[in-house]
């Protein structure tokens, strides 16, 4: 959400000290620019603030790491419904002196007590929002260790540095404006359960802040020093660590509250052991592209890579935009199917990488799909395992290869997430999605230090059964399924685009859809992200997600001929990304409209 009064004030530093001048804030903003194309380095982020932060850092020589965490420390201020050291992320890094992508992973995990038969009663799940607004849905954070282990290895400014633009917001407060009163408003219901949530979120009679209140954040201010000072330590131990598992054991409810609300399981253990991951990154090729994204538990860089294998067999030049918008749907369906059965956290589960992105499996799979119609009905997997690399290779899991099942009870589309792209003067970028699951996260916040925790245990699958396999159950100290997918596109060694997207398991559809906008149907970055969006996903009904614009169109109404059903979803997605142009030059883009719109900047315009 873009916040555009600041930009008002004189320069962009100078834009966020003056936040808490009532004065200013009443400044008409200038133009919002969604775009901007330069040299020496960019950023593209949903908030105006968090965007300024990423270019104040990079100014001030740090690089595109810097700028990243510098951005997403800022959102856990300006956004925090969608990100915010209460949950974790996917970060994907091109390092330019070394040519070598790398991906840092500090996804939330189950605690050491948690099981799967806490998410049954009577033998059936429990139903969604007891799970989602509860201690039972908090997975142990990962962001500051992830944040500080990028710092340390691939960034050139500690966490101390890279934190005081995002202290000086919260101290110094931001306005309130629509996107995120409206934020508030879906969830006041759920903030008024906890004593420490409305008193942050709310005014004294219970409302959201009004758009044009000046919004203040002392008591996260208060916690983003103590890491400054300490370091992650600080987090994982010490005083911020008692007060999360205090409140998870004992959420601060309000008396006389109108629903039961579950206690957590989480103990200060889970938080001292927690470690983030460098992990290699999923490589795939798409016409002569090489794409890069994230490995499991992410399940986006490998459900990315599949779905363009199957899309490879297609020449999107001789054939109309339907023919390719039918064939890109299907290839979602199938390659959801494959998701849904086989990728889940690989220090569980043994997961099929090389079967699911070889490109003989794709042939294999692309009979799966129905030129000539749109299947009506949820498909099976296929059988990734007769295509690993090692003949003898068998899944851990007691799920198997022909293991299927449904969207999850707790799989409801449009999470609240975010994503920031950066780049830096050397070439070395950064594609980082950061999440703490729904709006709003859990609801609670950890009273004293101003921040949400997340619900991100709901990621995991939770089948009718309480004995049923599968590959994405609950289990202790394992992390949940994420469909996040940060995304760096090369050609001949050369970067092209970098971009990622919020939206639940929308995100690697939206990815999907804006990649074959932009590399097959050849739409310009700002063009391919602003295209109405629709979301196929495998579901029992066979229907896809869509906004009203997509189902508004003629492609729309030539697809409901060949047997394709749309439901309405409302906004779809909001990718911010980086092109990297012949010339040397980047353009930044954010989204022009959904969730308020994005911001793009750069650090030295074009032509000044």
């Amino acid at each position: 959400m873009r916040r555009l009064f600041l930009a008002a004030c004189a320069g962009v530093l100078l834009a966020v000290s003056c936040a808490h001048d009532k004065a200013a804030s009443s400044v008409p903003a200038p133009p919002f620019k969604p775009e901007a194309t330069g040299r020496g380095g960019a950023a593209a982020t949903i908030d105006v603030r968090a965007t300024a932060a990423a270019i104040e850092i990079l100014k001030d020589g740090g690089n595109a790491v810097d700028a990243a965490v510098a951005a997403a420390a800022t959102v856990g201020v300006t956004d925090l419904y969608s990100c915010a050291i209460g949950g974790g992320g996917f970060m994907v890094i091109y390092l330019a002196d070394e040519q070598r992508v790398v991906t840092v992973e500090h996804r939330e995990k189950a605690p050491r007590a948690l099981h799967r038969g806490l998410f049954y009663e009577n033998g059936a799940p429990i139903p969604m929002p007891e799970v989602m607004t509860s201690g039972l849905s908090t997975g142990v954070p990962g962001n500051v260790r992830g944040w500080e282990l990028a710092l340390e290895r691939y960034g050139t400014r500690r966490l101390s540095e890279v934190l005081k633009p995002a202290i000086r917001i919260a101290e110094q407060g931001f306005e309130v404006d629509e996107t995120f009163f409206e934020q508030t408003t879906r969830n006041v219901e759920r903030f008024k359960l906890f004593s420490s949530s409305a008193q942050l979120l709310l005014t004294p009679d219970g409302k959201p802040r009004p758009v044009g209140s000046v919004f203040t954040n002392p008591e996260l201010a208060k916690t983003y020093r103590l890491v400054a000072k300490g370091g992650s330590q600080a987090f994982y131990r010490g005083e911020i660590a008692q007060a999360i598992v205090g409140t998870l054991a004992r959420p601060p409810v309000v008396p006389d509250a109108p629903r039961k609300v579950r206690p957590g399981v989480m103990q200060l253990s889970d938080l001292a052991d927690y470690e983030a991951r460098v992990r290699e990154p999923v490589k795939s090729t798409y016409r002569g592209y090489t794409v890069y994204g994230m490995p499991a538990p992410s399940s986006g860089g490998l459900t990315v890579g599949l779905a363009l294998n199957l899309l490879e067999g297609f020449e999107p030049a001789s054939m109309s935009r339907v023919d390719f918008l039918h064939r890109y749907l299907e290839a979602s369906r199938v390659s959801f199917a494959d998701r849904t059965a086989y990728v889940a956290d690989p220090e569980y589960v043994d997961v099929p990488v090389a079967g699911l992105l070889s490109k003989d499996y794709a042939a294999e799979r692309r009979k799966a799909m129905d030129l000539a119609s749109a299947a009506a009905r949820e498909l099976p997997p296929g059988n990734p395992f007769s295509f690993q690399e090692d003949p003898s290779f068998l899944p851990r899991t007691a799920a198997g290869p022909s293991a299927s099942l449904g969207p999850s009870v707790l799989d409801v589309p449009n999470r609240e997430t975010t994503h920031i792209s950066t780049t830096d003067k050397a070439g070395n970028i950064v594609s980082y999605t950061c999440t703490i699951e729904a709006e709003g996260g859990s609801g609670i916040v950890v009273p004293g230090y101003g921040f949400l925790l997340n619900n991100e245990v709901t990621d995991f699958d939770v089948p009718p059964s309480p004995t049923a396999p599968h590959a994405n159950i609950p289990e202790p100290g394992k992390r949940p399924r994420s469909s996040m997918s940060p995304t760096l596109v090369l050609k001949d060694g050369a970067p092209v685009v970098a971009l990622g997207s919020p939206g639940g398991s929308t995100i690697i559809t939206t990815v999907l859809q804006t990649l074959v906008n932009h590399l097959d149907l050849g739409m310009p970055l700002l063009e391919a992200v602003a295209a109405p969006r629709v979301s196929q996903r495998n579901t029992p009904d066979g229907k896809s997600q869509a906004e009203p614009e997509f189902i508004a169109s003629p492609e729309a109404a030539a697809l409901k001929e060949r047997g394709h059903t749309f439901t309405s979803s409302g906004q779809i997605g909001a990718v911010t990304g980086l092109r990297f142009n012949p010339d040397g030059t980047v353009t930044a883009v954010a989204e022009p409209k959904r969730r308020g719109g994005g911001s793009a900047m750069v650090v030295e315009e074009a032509g000044r």
